[in-house]
């Protein structure tokens, strides 16, 4: 693509955290992390078209894009503005059409998706001469989950979560996904984390840092579900489940339903079900979709690509 194109799309996919482990909150007001990223088939479209103006602005639609701000705090605007800003032109205004399928507040990084779409689509538009390292570097300024969210796959992310080191996986893996009716507030969980550890009811991870565990990589190299779902861990899991105590029963019914495992994803409240089969999938999906918590089921498969140039 050159120059002449005047409107780019760009694919997303969501994200599921097979193992995540917090520090303390540290000076910054941030926690180091360690966790294995993974992106499934579950996604947002971002499509950016040249203005005449030096406009930048968004219009969302699809699922739950009625929890979503069309203004300048929005991600994806965000990122069109520093990318602007750092390898643009000032009179080089966008417009950037969101298709969300991803659950709003949901932990699936849905929102660092559309940026990370929206870094990928402005820079092809504009025919900048951005690496990408440059993109990287500009995603990890915008959130932590940005720059997984270009490069997809599946990863382990320290720091805040823009060291990423990709991870050898084999296979595909079969996940069954119950989006909760209602969000939860990201900064709301990590407080609730904050106050477990102060109540000395969780352990968190040494500010040195930790590797998530060999059995699990091992696992994932070998295509074992059944490994991967053992290894499975999420320090924000009891946080999430103390502030919605309904995600309980839904981890619950669908482990009984034939699931291997149940994860709250992120910082919640999408409960993410790990499934040996396709037919395991199906049987999850059946149990979860008459629960009243439950909102709406998805099932997808990872990991996916990262961020991809659809036209």
């Amino acid at each position: 693509m050159g120059p002449v194109d005047t409107r780019v799309k760009v694919r997303v996919a969501a994200k599921v955290n097979l193992y995540l482990r917090l520090a303390t909150r540290g000076d910054d007001g941030y926690h180091e992390l360690s966790t294995v990223f993974h992106a499934v088939s579950l996604f947002d479209e971002v499509v950016a078209e040249r203005r005449a103006d030096d406009v930048i602005d968004v219009h969302t639609h699809g699922g739950q894009s009625d929890r979503v701000r069309d203004d300048a705090t929005n991600l994806a605007v965000r990122a069109a503005v520093l990318l602007r800003a750092e390898h643009g032109q000032a009179d080089q205004g966008v417009h950037l059409d969101i298709t969300k399928t991803i659950p709003v507040a949901g932990g699936m990084a849905g929102g660092s998706a559309d940026a990370a779409a929206a870094l990928l689509a402005c820079s092809v538009l504009g025919d900048l001469d951005t690496t990408p390292d440059d993109l990287h570097d500009l995603a990890a300024k915008i959130g932590s989950d940005v720059p997984f969210a270009l490069l997809g796959g599946t990863a382990i992310g320290h720091g805040r979560g823009e060291q990423l080191v990709p991870v050898l996986t084999r296979g595909s893996y079969q996940w069954v996904l119950a989006l909760a009716p209602r969000g939860l507030s990201t900064p709301q969980v990590f407080r609730q984390f904050d106050e477990q550890i102060a109540r000395g009811e969780v352990e968190p991870m040494p500010q040195s840092g930790t590797e998530p565990p060999r059995e699990l990589l091992n696992a994932l190299a070998g295509g074992d579900a059944e490994g991967v779902a053992e290894h499975m861990h999420n320090d924000l899991q009891e946080a999430a489940c103390q502030i919605c105590p309904e995600l309980r029963k839904t981890l619950e019914v669908g482990k009984r339903a034939g699931a291997l495992v149940g994860i709250i994803s992120g910082s919640g409240p999408t409960c993410a079900f790990l499934c040996a089969s396709q037919t395991d999938a199906r049987n999850v999906e059946a149990v979860l979709k008459i629960l009243p918590q439950v909102h709406e089921v998805r099932r997808a498969s990872g990991p996916v690509p990262g961020a991809q140039l659809v036209s």
